[in-house]
């Protein structure tokens, strides 16, 4: 009897274990979605800022694409 009461609490021990893992699992993938949409956030803020910059600039469009283009010269 020992052994049937052994293993009925090992199975209560592993169903509890699958449960947490579900709980966890849950509240991992919360965090990864909402950790996702900040980061889309902030890459939105600094595309808005980069393009109000542009527009505000007496650089013209082929100034501007050149300077992004050109080889880095080193600043590293």
């Amino acid at each position: 009897m020992a052994r049937i009461a052994g293993l009925e609490t090992l199975e209560q021990k592993i169903e509890k274990a699958q449960l947490d893992v579900v709980k966890a699992k849950k509240k991992y993938d919360l965090a990864v979605a909402t950790l996702k949409n900040l980061m889309d956030k902030r890459e939105a803020l600094k595309r808005d800022e980069l393009i109000n910059a542009i527009m505000k600039s007496d650089k013209s469009y082929d100034q501007i694409l050149q300077f992004i283009k050109q080889p880095n010269q080193g600043n590293e």
